[in-house]
């Protein structure tokens, strides 16, 4: 053998001891039992148990998830019309509950009165007591003696029979258009015009069903529809089709059907008596509704104390979520106020409708990814502002109301009072446009600061007048204000004046 012979032999030697030394260590690694298994071509009991174990659980999860699907199929396989077909006008909500019980359970929640937030809630309270000042701004007017903050729906009848502001025998059934499901039967038995014109307490025996879903829904389809006449009316008086409205404006104009400014008009010739009317011929907006009254030289009372002529708002909460960034948004009422749940596989709208701050998980949080902390935060912030703006234009309008009340115990004829009342009257219904909403604020920001601003800038305007009106007269110095600290104390002021012996405010 040659010396490169050896060397190559050598070589090849090294390389087979270092191959099996490997294979060795790569053995070494395994149980025998696993090494006899790889050697025969079978893995190892355990192995075997193992993989067994795991695809019978795989197998019960598929069946369990199987199962949920179908369950979900079966919940969500809701009838489009209801079980049993329905009276066109049925009051009762329980009927309607007894083939949609998630919807009805929910709206009998609407019987809590102990929910409360900051500015709101369903907790019984009047606001005269809170903020004695609308005492004197609505002195003549039964918001004077009464102003109840409305609990749930479930109270609607009982809380319109009970108000001080209804005195017997009151003429205007009118009062009952936005309380209960016996309306729109009434209505359609009476006349629209009869029924208005009837007297309140003559139909108290007739209406007995609060709020509910016959107001709201088509008893064959349970489709939305508007079943009061007025909002179609004023849809009409606009030049705009309601029938045209989406699904989603729908979810929001049930609501305008009641949340909203209205009168009632009565004209001899027209054959109408308190008839209720929407003032939108000339738009929604503050502005537009007043140019409204205003043509009409309509007035709801003269206040006590300035003479001023007054426009009393209802609770135009509609109106002023019109321009609100919800409105934009296509955010409807229901959405924030009676959002979507979901049970099993059924979704369904909740019908506890209250506010959006006691559900903010299902109401808020849908859109706006914070904690729900930060957004109750966030909205008592801004309802803290718009009530500090509200507080600020209500005192300059209880002081002008004084200070026209000044002029005339300084001989001040009503022809010299003429731009002072004009100042009043606009600042007051700027204000109370928005006092009287619910949500403090809240459902436009932006436009609700803008107004009670101008309010106060209106009631100052009306004060720079009668204090020139004095000055012509020889007095120079401010009236005498009267305490009107608490609601007791202010009730007595607005009674003397009511009563034509005001008190004197002349230094």
């Amino acid at each position: 053998m040659t010396a490169g012979e050896d060397r190559a032999s050598r070589t090849e030697d090294t390389r087979r001891r270092t191959e099996d030394g490997r294979q060795r260590n790569v053995e070494g690694a395994f149980p025998s039992s696993v090494r006899r298994c790889r050697s025969s071509g079978f893995l190892p009991l355990w192995a075997g148990l193992m993989i067994l174990g795991l695809a019978v659980v795989v197998v019960v999860l598929l069946g369990l998830l199987g199962i949920s699907i179908l369950e979900r199929r079966w919940e969500t396989q809701r009838p489009p019309v209801v079980v049993r077909p329905l009276q066109q006008w049925e009051p009762n909500n329980a009927v309607w509950g007894e083939d949609y019980p998630r919807e009805y359970e929910s709206y009998l929640r609407t019987r809590i009165t102990d929910t409360r937030t900051k500015y709101g809630g369903s907790y019984p309270r009047d606001y005269l007591d809170i903020d004695p000042q609308e005492v004197i701004l609505f002195a003549g007017y039964g918001f004077s003696k009464d102003y109840l903050q409305a609990r749930g729906h479930y109270f609607a009848v009982q809380d319109v029979t009970k108000t001080a502001r209804l005195i017997r025998p009151f003429n205007a059934a009118t009062c009952w258009t936005c309380k209960s499901t016996d309306v729109p039967r009434l209505m359609d038995q009476m006349g629209v015009k009869e029924f208005y014109a009837a007297n309140f307490h003559d139909l108290t025996k007739e209406v007995t069903h609060p709020i509910g879903c016959q107001d709201c829904h088509d008893p064959q389809t349970l489709k939305l529809r508007i079943t009061r006449p007025a909002l179609q009316e004023a849809f009409v008086a606009m030049g705009r089709n309601i029938n045209e409205a989406t699904h989603q404006e729908m979810r929001s104009l049930v609501c305008a059907q009641c949340h909203v400014e209205y009168y009632f008009r009565t004209d001899a010739k027209a054959g109408l008596k308190n008839y209720l009317v929407f003032p939108w011929a000339k738009g929604t907006a503050l502005e537009e509704i007043l140019a409204y009254y205003d043509a009409l030289e309509y007035s709801d009372y003269v206040h006590a104390i300035s003479g001023t002529p007054i426009v009393k708002m209802q609770h135009p909460d509609y109106e002023l979520y019109l321009t609100g960034i919800h409105s934009y948004r296509n955010v409807s009422c229901a959405d924030c106020h009676m959002p979507y749940r979901t049970e099993g596989g059924v979704k369904y709208t909740d019908h506890h409708v209250q506010s959006p701050l006691l559900n903010i998980a299902n109401s808020c949080a849908v859109c706006h990814r914070w904690g729900e902390d930060e957004i109750r935060t966030r909205v008592e912030g801004i309802q803290t502002k718009v009530e500090t703006a509200r507080l600020a234009a209500e005192e300059a309008l209880v002081r002008a109301h004084f200070d026209l009340a000044a002029t005339l115990q300084a001989g001040a004829s009503a022809q010299d009072l003429t731009e002072a009342r004009r100042l009043v009257r606009r600042g007051q219904i700027r204000w109370d446009f928005i006092a009287s909403n619910n949500g403090m604020g809240f459902h436009s920001p932006q436009e609700s600061m803008r107004l009670l601003g101008e309010a106060a800038n209106l009631a100052q305007q009306a004060r720079v007048e009668a204090a020139r009106l004095l000055a012509k007269r020889g007095i120079t110095d401010p009236p005498k204000y009267p305490d009107i600290s608490t609601r007791q104390k202010a009730s007595e002021v607005a009674q003397a004046f009511v009563a034509g012996q005001g008190t004197k405010l002349l230094p």
